[in-house]
């Protein structure tokens, strides 16, 4: 799979305009490409691609542990010994898991004198394979609520991104990553072949950009950058572009404050589809992200 493409788009902060920005540039894309929504925590892609869903799976990832009350003697030694606050007690002599608190760390089930304790697979969410309005493959999850392992998660969904990019000879994998520098972001970065950096020109977004483009120079990936609402604050925007150059990180787009873009979303659709004028903008842009991507 060395041979196709994986662009990985992320922010520093939520709201910068990320998913706005994946979902113009997976329609520009059209059918060259597979979509994954990677943002698996608090996913949003679907509400303006128009996903059909073809295959669901479950996804499981950790442990988690579980009292067999015909084995329990009631002892309490696990409770006592959980350090995460995991295990109640029911009654008198009955003892439950807590999903939620239970960290699957297995210590419950070793020091029990009954074996009444395992470790079982965690159900974490599901994973989603659908067709979206371009003609072409999504992969996105539904993560559980409280689920967690969401990196696992996110790895998952670009496996079987790439491997359907391979088996449908597309050349290219657009993921749409999380905000921040969490465990969900590291995972996006891994494998990836370019980054494209989405931020917005204020003191809060300028020091999140900080922060992940630290993240991305430790994985030696080549990273670009839109600068989303440039014209709320141009004296931040040039600072930014400064600062992105001691990194050669290029920008290749500069985005308005537009209410289009609100509104492209309110219609369930990408801002591409809703407004003529920027087809042309960001088709530019993925025109010269695949042109970065070929001098590679």
């Amino acid at each position: 799979m060395k041979d196709i493409q994986e662009i990985v788009v992320i922010s520093g902060k939520g709201g910068t305009g990320k998913t706005s920005v994946s979902a113009a540039l997976a329609v520009i894309g059209g059918s060259e490409l597979i979509l994954a929504d990677c943002d698996v925590d608090a996913p949003d892609l679907h509400l303006v691609v128009s996903p059909v869903e073809r295959e669901r799976e479950v996804f499981y990832a950790g442990e988690l542990a579980q009292i067999d009350a015909k084995k329990c003697i009631g002892c309490g030694k696990c409770q006592t010994a959980c350090s995460f606050l995991a295990i109640d007690k029911l009654g008198e002599r009955e003892y439950t898991i807590d999903p939620f608190r239970c960290e699957g760390c297995g210590y419950c089930a070793r020091i029990c004198p009954s074996e009444a304790i395992t470790n079982l697979p965690r159900l974490t969410g599901e994973v989603l394979i659908s067709q979206i309005k371009t003609k072409t493959t999504m992969v996105h999850a539904h993560l559980d609520v409280g689920g967690e392992n969401s990196g696992k998660l996110v790895a998952e969904l670009k496996n079987r991104a790439k491997k359907i990019a391979k088996e449908s000879n597309k050349k290219i994998v657009l993921v749409d990553g999380s905000p921040g520098i969490g465990c969900p972001v590291v995972s996006s970065l891994s494998g990836a072949s370019l980054v494209l950096l989405v931020v917005e020109p204020t003191v809060s977004g300028f020091h999140d950009l900080k922060r992940v483009l630290e993240l991305v120079n430790k994985f030696s990936i080549q990273s670009v950058a839109i600068i989303n609402k440039y014209d709320l604050n141009e004296n931040i925007t040039n600072q930014i572009k400064e600062y992105l150059g001691q990194f050669q990180v290029e920008v290749v787009g500069y985005l308005p404050y537009d209410k289009a873009f609100y509104d492209a979303v309110m219609q369930g659709k990408s801002v591409v589809e809703s407004h003529e004028g920027y087809r042309d903008k960001f088709a530019k842009i993925y025109k010269k992200i695949k042109e970065i991507q070929e001098k590679k």
